[in-house]
C-alpha cells in the first residue's frame, strides 16, 4: 500500500493556493477541472517531495464552482492508498467487518470509513481493473 494523498475542500481556490503555495511553499503538480462536474481538483507536493504527479504524497484541493458551506467537516475529504489488487483488498476489509461504502464497480475505486467516520479511498494501483461480480452489482451503503 502506499499513501496517495489527502484531500479538503476550499471556498476560494486563489487565496488557498496564495496560502498553500506562496506562504506554505507547497508546488503544484498538477489540475484538473471538470466542467460536466463543475470542480477543479489541484495537487500540492512539499518541496521535499516530488514535482511530478502522483510520485510523493500530496494534497488536494478540491474547489466546488457552486458555493457551498462546509459545516460538520464537509471540507476535509479523503485519505487515498493506492492498492495492489482493489478487490482482494476489499474482499479483506469485507471480512474483517468493515463497510464498503462505496464498492469499486468500476475497477478502480472503492471508499470505507474508518472508526471514527473518516473516508478512506482505494484506487487500484496502476490503472483499473476488469469490473468484476460481486463488485459490479453492488450498492452503495452510507456516505463517504
Amino acid at each position: 500500500m502506499k499513501y496517495l494523498h489527502t484531500m479538503v475542500r476550499v471556498r476560494d481556490l486563489d487565496q488557498s493556493l496564495d496560502f498553500y503555495c506562496n506562504k506554505l511553499g507547497l508546488r503544484e503538480t498538477d489540475r484538473y477541472e471538470s466542467e460536466a462536474g463543475r470542480f477543479t481538483l489541484v495537487f500540492l507536493s512539499a518541496s521535499e517531495d516530488s514535482d511530478v504527479k502522483g510520485q510523493g504524497p500530496e494534497l488536494e484541493l478540491t474547489y466546488n464552482w457552486d458555493p457551498e458551506d462546509y459545516d460538520g467537516g464537509r471540507n476535509f475529504g479523503h485519505l487515498a492508498y493506492a492498492v495492489d489488487d482493489i478487490y482482494d483488498t476489499c474482499q479483506k476489509l469485507m471480512d474483517a467487518g468493515v463497510t464498503i461504502n462505496r464498492p469499486p464497480r468500476c475497477g478502480h475505486m472503492a471508499f470505507v470509513r474508518s472508526p471514527d467516520g473518516i473516508s478512506v479511498e482505494l484506487l487500484q494501483k496502476d490503472g483499473s481493473l476488469e469490473p468484476a461480480e460481486p463488485w459490479a452489482s453492488m450498492e452503495n451503503v452510507g456516505a463517504w
